[in-house]
């Protein structure tokens, strides 16, 4: 947890990070490489120097590296694992439950694995999501709708087949899905990142929580006005919290957007670890404030309630994660809708 100068104790859930291998002996093609340098572009051209790693680390940075870097020098408390298979990419895949469920091992207490599931798999990503769930016990899966299989290069959540993953989810008591919509990465195709397609499951699953991961960047405005009109979507903000550091005014835009539309109690922090590390963002977040202009445009300004609530309580309220009774506790604000 972060401890602000005067002793206040904040929850820090980490709601969007990785454990890749990239490496070359585990790179199928050109793409292997290609995808991980999209990746490395970001981390150089974002992070704040001093905090940026080498090339090797980048690609494969283990088990115990990532435990220091989010549970002891990132004052996180819980961090929940997203997988990203690429199996068309990598020989073993990317980031799979498998390869995440070691850090699971490692550190049993602060990591929460999220399963996978892709619609264009059939009955059988049906048997495996079941089996995967019986092995792990997911509260949340994530959906990677941009990501190639044969000569499929993406989907939409429009699809016929998507409902029967989303209805095979709640039958299991999996109630959080996480949808990857985010900057396109080369070589994936920026149609299948397009955001347009999340009020369609969200009106058909009112009982369902669609978390979108990095906010649908850059089109954020058409996520923002989805999101005032669907209350069970929730913003991610990894990739979006990466530009405060370098781009302070941009984040501090796109952040008056999200807060005015979707709210304090719907964004959730993720570093996108190890993309970045949390340890800068969590101080440059607890160290930023708004202008008098933007927390105007915002209603809001950047307060310990509204920070709080985006570090980890609003994930612990997500997730039904136990808040230690020594943390900084913020209550819920009633909806604003923008129509209003």
């Amino acid at each position: 947890m972060f401890v602000t100068p005067d002793g206040k104790k904040v929850f820090v859930v980490d709601g969007h990070t990785h454990l890749w291998d990239a490496r070359e002996a585990n790179r199928r093609n050109r793409y292997g490489l290609t995808f991980i340098e999209v990746f490395w572009n970001s981390h150089n051209g974002l992070t704040p120097e001093g905090q940026r790693w080498p090339w090797d680390r980048f690609q494969y940075y283990g088990v115990e590296n990532a435990a220091k870097d989010l549970f002891v020098d990132g004052y996180v408390d819980r961090a929940i694992m997203m997988p990203t298979y690429l199996y068309e990419f990598y020989n073993q895949g990317f980031n799979t439950v498998e390869q995440c469920s070691a850090l699971k091992a490692y550190r049993p207490d602060n990591v929460i694995l999220a399963g996978r599931i892709d619609p264009r798999e059939g009955e059988a990503g049906l048997d495996r999501l079941e089996a995967d769930h019986a092995r792990w016990g997911f509260r949340s899966v994530k959906m990677y709708t941009a990501e190639w299989r044969g000569e499929s290069k993406g989907y939409s959540l429009k699809e016929e087949h998507v409902g029967r993953y989303l209805e095979k989810c709640r039958a299991l008591g999996i109630d959080i899905i996480h949808i990857h919509k985010g900057p396109t990465i080369h070589p994936l195709n920026s149609d299948a990142f397009d955001v347009r397609d999340v009020d369609d499951v969200a009106t058909a699953f009112p009982d369902l929580k669609f978390v979108i991961d990095h906010c649908g960047i850059p089109r954020i405005d058409d996520f923002c006005w989805i999101a005032n009109q669907e209350p069970n979507v929730y913003g991610g903000l990894s990739v979006v919290h990466g530009f405060i550091h370098m781009r302070p005014k941009y984040f501090a835009s796109m952040m008056a957007d999200l807060l005015f539309f979707v709210g304090e109690d719907r964004l959730l922090f993720g570093s996108d670890y190890g993309i970045h590390s949390p340890k800068w963002l969590v101080e440059d977040l607890m160290a930023f404030e708004f202008d008098d202009a933007t927390a105007q445009e915002a209603g809001t300004g950047l307060t310990l309630d509204v920070k709080a609530k985006i570090l980890g309580l609003n994930a612990a309220r997500l997730y039904g994660i136990d808040v230690p009774a020594e943390c900084y506790r913020a209550p819920p604000v009633a909806m604003r809708h923008a129509a209003e």
